[in-house]
Order: C-alpha cells, then sequence, then structure tokens
C-alpha cells in the first residue's frame, strides 16, 4: 500500500520509536468483528450459538472477534438481529458513553448505525434515541439497521447539526459525534480512503468538526455527557479539537476513561483515549468524554455563532432553550380522526395477539401508517424524519398489516402465533428468500389460524428470534417478509 509521504512524515514525529511497528502492520490483515446486539439476547447467551468464535474484544462487553472463514452477514442470525458487524476498534465509542434507561440519547453523525444500534439497546426501551445523518441516503441505511436491531424508540431525522440546535436547544442527556474526519485510521481496511485523504486531508475536517462540536454542545443538558470520536490519527482533528472545544466552552470538562491495555492516552497527555492497529487489534481510533458541568443554562453563544438567519445554517442560534430538566410534551393523546381509523381497522384483533402493550396516548396514524411514538417526543418538531418512534403497520382498506419494524422488535414470548425453525433448517433460508413455506400437520396445529380475533399473522422465527411475518393459508404460510431485507 502507498502510503502518503506527509502522512508518513507527521506518523513519524508522533510515534517516535513506535513507527516502525505501526509501519509494519500495514502488511497484516485488518480485523473483523461483531457485536452482540443485547436489546435480544446476552452475550453468554451467544456465545452458545456462535458460530464465529467467543474471543472478545477488550473494550466492550459484548464485541467479539470473528474468527473462521464463514461469513456472518450471509446468516440468520444476522436477518435476526442479534448482532452487528462492525470494526472492533469503532466499537469503543458506544461502550464508553455511559447511557442509562430513561436517557435522552443523540447520535449526530449517526450512519450507518453501528454506534446507534448499540446505544438503542442499552436504552432498553426506555427514553429517546434520536439518530441524525445529514445525508438522507445514508440515513435509510440508519433506518434499516435499527429496525433490524429492534429499536423502537427512535426518531431517524436527517438534517444538518445546526438546524437540530435550532429546534431542540438543550434537550440531551448524552450526545455521541462520531465526526467526519480524514479517515487516516481506516487507511489499511479500506485503501481507498487514501486517495480522499490527498484530496481533503485534515485541514479540509478541522472547520466542520468544529460546527458540529459547538452545536452539540448546544444540545446538551447541564451533566449531561459528549463523546467525541474519529477514525483519525491526526492531532489537529483529535486533540487540537477537544482542547479548541474546552477553552471555548468553559461549561465542559474533561472526563478521565479507564485505560484498558494497548490504549494510549492523549498525545498532549489528555483524557482521551487512543487505539493504534500496532497496539491492539483493530484500527485506529479517537475518542474522548466530556461532561457539561452542573449549572444553570445561562451562558452566552459564542459571538461567531449569534444568528444569522432562521434556516439551521452555520451561525444560527437555537430558539427552542428550555429549561433545564423541563421536561418535553408527550406526543399526546390519540386524535378522535386517528382513534376512528384504528377502530375501523382490524388493528385491534391484531393487537390482541400482541403480548405486549403499547401506550394508546402515544400511537400516531398518518398517511394510513400507524406510529407509537417515544417518550418525551414532540409533534411540533419541525424536522426532516424518516421515522418517528415505532412503525407498527399500515391501515389498507380497514385491514391492518403489521410491519418489519414491530417484528423485530418483538420476542417470541411477546405473540400467541409463532413459527420457529432451527438455524439449520433450509427453510429460513427460504423464507428470507421470500418463498412460500410448506408446514407438516403437526406444525399446524399449534398456530390457530381460525381462532376469532387471530388476524393470521404468524410470527416467524429462527430459533425462537423474530425473522418476520407470514399468513397461513392451508398448509403454507404465505411469506409477508419486507421485500427490500430479502435474501440475496
Amino acid at each position: 500500500m502507498r502510503l502518503p509521504e506527509t502522512f508518513l512524515a507527521e506518523m513519524r514525529q508522533m510515534l517516535g520509536s513506535e513507527y516502525e511497528a505501526w509501519l509494519g502492520c500495514y502488511r497484516e490483515p485488518s480485523r473483523s468483528g461483531l457485536r452482540v446486539n443485547t436489546a435480544k439476547l446476552l452475550p453468554k447467551q451467544w456465545e452458545k450459538i456462535s458460530p464465529y468464535g467467543t474471543r472478545r474484544v477488550p473494550w466492550t462487553a459484548n464485541g467479539y472477534y470473528v474468527e473462521g472463514d464463514r461469513r456472518p452477514a450471509r446468516d440468520s442470525y444476522y436477518y435476526a438481529g442479534l448482532y452487528y458487524l462492525q470494526e472492533p476498534s469503532a466499537m469503543a465509542p458506544a461502550a464508553v458513553l455511559p447511557v442509562e434507561p430513561g436517557n435522552r440519547v443523540l447520535d449526530l453523525c449517526a450512519a450507518p448505525g453501528g454506534k446507534s444500534t448499540e446505544l438503542g439497546a442499552r436504552l432498553k426501551g426506555k427514553g429517546l434515541l434520536v439518530s441524525n445523518d445529514i445525508s438522507s441516503s445514508r440515513a435509510k441505511a440508519l433506518l434499516k439497521n435499527l429496525e433490524l436491531a429492534g429499536i423502537g424508540n427512535v426518531c431517524v431525522t436527517s438534517e444538518n447539526p445546526g438546524k437540530l440546535a435550532q429546534v431542540l436547544g438543550p434537550f440531551f442527556h448524552r450526545i455521541l459525534v462520531d465526526a467526519p474526519c480524514s479517515g487516516e485510521g481506516m487507511f489499511r481496511r479500506d485503501p481507498e480512503l487514501v486517495k480522499i485523504w490527498e484530496e481533503h486531508g485534515p485541514e479540509y475536517y478541522v472547520p466542520l468538526q468544529r460546527e458540529i462540536l459547538s452545536r452539540a454542545v448546544e444540545m446538551l443538558l447541564p451533566g449531561g455527557y459528549l463523546l467525541y470520536s474519529t477514525c483519525t490519527f491526526s492531532v489537529r482533528e483529535n486533540e487540537e479539537n477537544v482542547r479548541w472545544l474546552l477553552d471555548r466552552y468553559p461549561v465542559l470538562e474533561p472526563v478521565p476513561v479507564p485505560l484498558w491495555e494497548g490504549a494510549k492516552g492523549g498525545m498532549d497527555s489528555s483524557p482521551a483515549v487512543r487505539l493504534f492497529p500496532h497496539r491492539v487489534e483493530g484500527e485506529g481510533h479517537f475518542l474522548a468524554l466530556l461532561r457539561m458541568k452542573e449549572q444553570a443554562w445561562d451562558r452566552e453563544i459564542p459571538q461567531d455563532l449569534e444568528n444569522t438567519g432562521d434556516k439551521g445554517e452555520r451561525g444560527s442560534r437555537p430558539r427552542h432553550l428550555r429549561q433545564p430538566g423541563q421536561k418535553a410534551e408527550a406526543g399526546g393523546d390519540v386524535s378522535r380522526q386517528e382513534g376512528k381509523l384504528l377502530d375501523a381497522s382490524d388493528f385491534a384483533s391484531w393487537e390482541s395477539q400482541v403480548r405486549t402493550s403499547w401506550d394508546r396516548d402515544r400511537i400516531m396514524v398518518k398517511n394510513g401508517q400507524v406510529y407509537v411514538l417515544p417518550e418525551d417526543f414532540r409533534r411540533e418538531w419541525n424536522l426532516r424524519y424518516l421515522r418517528t418512534g415505532l412503525l407498527l403497520g399500515e391501515l389498507k382498506k380497514g385491514r391492518f398489516e403489521p410491519s418489519q419494524a414491530v417484528a423485530m422488535t418483538l420476542g417470541p414470548e411477546d405473540y400467541r402465533q409463532v413459527f420457529s425453525m432451527d438455524h439449520e433448517d433450509e427453510r429460513v433460508v427460504r423464507y428470507l428468500k421470500g418463498e412460500t413455506l410448506s408446514l407438516v400437520p403437526e406444525e399446524i396445529s399449534g398456530l390457530a389460524s381460525g381462532k376469532p380475533g387471530s388476524g393470521g399473522w404468524i410470527l416467524v422465527c429462527v430459533d425462537q428470534y423474530p425473522l418476520g411475518w407470514a399468513r397461513l393459508a392451508g398448509t403454507n404460510l404465505k411469506n409477508k417478509y419486507h421485500p427490500g431485507w430479502r435474501w440475496q
């Protein structure tokens, strides 16, 4: 691999005696990993069924190195959302941010979703996760990964950070900024990034990173935590940005993070974490944890961020500054019109088969689609959404069709009519390809499709982990698996 001379000179100065060891790692293959989705199962449960080894990534309790030559993206466990494929070092930021159930959490640069899916799992269905990416195409991939992971208490937005700050103001207990960067730490994994670096190096990204960080601070509540991370080695993009932020916003303070074996602190001895590929089994990564001091939100926004318009552009000041601790209004009661739409459908018949329940005060019907709005969500927020909460399904001429998203949030104990296949059953892949499945009499007997109120919707699972929906027609299961998710 050809690395730019300017980049090599900077690394030589940074690493000193470790430079040759670092350079030698580029002759070795990068490591692959998967992170177990604790919204669906615990690491000890995964270790009993894992086809890919059980050697753990040191910096997260639910991360594993992928061993062997099997392809984990071509496995029904992947389609069941049991794990997310993620480069091992990239697991560190979400592992370090101290998220608790009930928090309001923002993942500001979230696509493709590796960090958001972990943050959502740790919320355990309580509170609110806002996952944002300024690119609508990338946000679509983000949405799919969150649905696959079974995260329902989420809003997926595609906005610039200035617009989010303008609408939300100080609102979040936890914010993760995995900022766009020059990508130096990923050169080994993706050599194409070298060409991009030669066009846009650190000097291009620093102003963008500082703008994003400034907006993130405006949305952080007193006592809240901000995690800043990049996948670059650049001191300008890492330590210097953190120092700039602390100087600019004295309401912030750095939080030391215990270093695991192989990790280094900041290059300026600051309480940050650096991962180098010659010291750990992973690529290059940087992270720093900051905390907003416990005090009233009475600071002035720096002058060069004063209002320059009302469109959420660079410099626009947030309009919506709630007092610290003030609870956002919930979604509001189901309107009379929405209630009539639900009552006129067979939604209640399907809902009767679900053993869990949703707060009717947070149900919203929009354009025939039925959503459960997350806690602390406000309908009046004027943002560009791809998803507001959990999509339960769609109303079609008096019929209700449950969504792929809601299937992925359920466990087999949460639904009355379940058809589960073994991991090695060849019908699993056939189902994932969208094919009709034939059942034997003993498999049909427990489904009771003719029972009043059943609606005929069957939750199809692999080893009791949901994959999607089907409907029973005689001795066959009519496939309702999401067409856009099918096994290719």
